[in-house]
């Protein structure tokens, strides 16, 4: 049941991903948020609501905490997909978001047997191998500002975004099981609040937040429907985490990078390299090896 839960929450996530990253191309990162955002908000307070469970400030904080480091990660993660190739930057961001906590498994004790362990690992190398792009990244020019450069190269800010995620995934297993959904609740509350506290201060800055407002019924729909499949693998992460090991479940929903490459390669004809495959077979195998452990 927890494998199903993980493998269910990556394959959310990985469409949320392309869709807001999609948006993101024809707007901007922060912009497409202040959709998704709030729509993913009023889904898992429903949601909350209709589960049952009461709301504690412990569990709260720790959600809260989450959704703070998950909406930086957010706002990275969709400007990277805006600037680089999401067969590139959705892996990166994964490796980093599962390094993370599976460290933190590890040193609070989980132990995994040997076939769930190889699979892990596996599934760790297929992240990478998936990552893998042609050429090296482009250094910034004479004319252009280190911090520029930083903010536009996708590769760098899908680091940050993976480092933010895999935070994120730990506070929500700290969080607790005994609150219901609220702590996703709160989370999302920490989200939106990073969301319009960047936006404002990109609006209010020279320069700020430029580009169109996300516009047109089709954009609009997508950018929504990105915040609702965020929110819900979300609250199906919380629920699987809860139930299963950190590093096991943490593993298998940062497998979400195979679903964004393979909506990029239909999409944009994002062409996928041979090493590429190899890491999509490896995921494959890591997962089958997992669920038998």
């Amino acid at each position: 049941m927890v494998t199903a839960l993980a493998l269910v929450t990556a394959v959310a996530f990985g469409v949320a991903d392309f869709l807001g990253g999609a948006v993101s191309r024809r707007s901007t990162a922060l912009k497409t948020l202040a959709l998704s955002a709030p729509m993913g908000l009023l889904v898992v307070a429903v949601a909350a609501l209709l589960a049952g469970g009461a709301p504690a400030p412990g569990p709260a904080a720790w959600g809260f905490l989450g959704g703070l480091s998950g909406g930086i990660g957010l706002i990275t993660f969709y400007r990277a997909l805006a600037r680089g190739p999401m067969n590139v930057v959705a892996p990166v961001s994964a490796l980093a978001s599962a390094v993370l906590p599976v460290g933190v498994g590890v040193l609070r004790g989980e132990r995994l047997d040997e076939t769930a362990l190889l699979g892990v690992l596996l599934c760790l190398a297929a992240i990478g191998l998936v990552s893998m792009e042609k050429g090296e990244a482009a250094e910034p020019s004479g004319g252009t500002s280190l911090l520029r450069w930083a903010l536009d190269s996708g590769p760098l800010m899908a680091l940050v975004s993976g480092s933010c995620f895999g935070i994120f995934f730990i506070l929500l297993k700290a969080a607790g099981d005994g609150a219901g959904l609220w702590p996703i609740a709160s989370a999302r509350v920490g989200t939106l609040t990073v969301v319009s506290t960047a936006l404002l201060i990109a609006l209010r800055t020279r320069g700020g937040d430029r580009g169109p407002w996300v516009s047109g019924r089709t954009l609009i729909g997508l950018a929504l429907l990105s915040g609702i499949l965020d929110s819900g693998a979300n609250a199906l992460y919380y629920l699987a985490v809860q139930d299963g090991l950190l590093s096991l479940v943490t593993v298998l929903t940062s497998l979400y990078p195979a679903i964004t490459v393979l909506l990029a390669r239909i999409a944009y004809s994002e062409r996928l390299r041979a090493v590429q495959r190899v890491g999509m077979a490896m995921a494959v195998a890591g997962v089958a090896l997992v669920t038998l452990g």
